[in-house]
């Protein structure tokens, strides 16, 4: 995979580019994320500082639980990055990514919160809950 990566909202009003390696894909199957993007919430994640960002103006952040926030484009409606305030990495999502992307989902978490109008059958390691040592912010938070 390439250590640098476009991608942009749906209207273009926000752009990024990144930098250096990013991690592999984790589909979130929480309430939060269930309620933010009709689904699920797909998304890789890179160090805050290999982050390049333009149209910053066009984003508005919603503090989605105590320690976390949630990015989107407030003119399309773009659901972009999870960010936890202490975090040094940025998640985005994998979907906003310029093609061909090179990512690749991982595994699934927040399996037991996940909507009762789908199934996960793509062999990929599922969880209950979060995966040790990957932060989140879980159904509740």
């Amino acid at each position: 995979m390439s250590d640098e990566h476009t991608g942009a909202c749906l209207c273009g009003s926000v752009r990024f580019k990144t930098r250096g390696k990013l991690r592999e894909v984790v589909a979130c199957h929480c309430s939060q994320c269930r309620k933010q993007t009709g689904l699920y919430y797909a998304a890789t994640n890179v160090a805050r500082e290999n982050l390049v960002i333009e149209g910053e103006e066009a984003i508005t952040w919603y503090r989605a639980s105590t320690f976390a926030r949630r990015g989107f484009c407030k003119i399309c409606g773009s659901a972009l990055f999870w960010v936890a305030d202490s975090a040094d990495e940025i998640s985005i999502m994998a979907g906003l990514f310029d093609q061909p992307s090179g990512l690749k989902i991982a595994y699934h978490i927040y399996c037991a919160d996940k909507g009762d109008y789908y199934e996960v059958r793509d062999g990929l390691p599922q969880y209950r809950q979060g995966r040790p040592g990957l932060l989140t912010a879980g159904p509740s938070d």
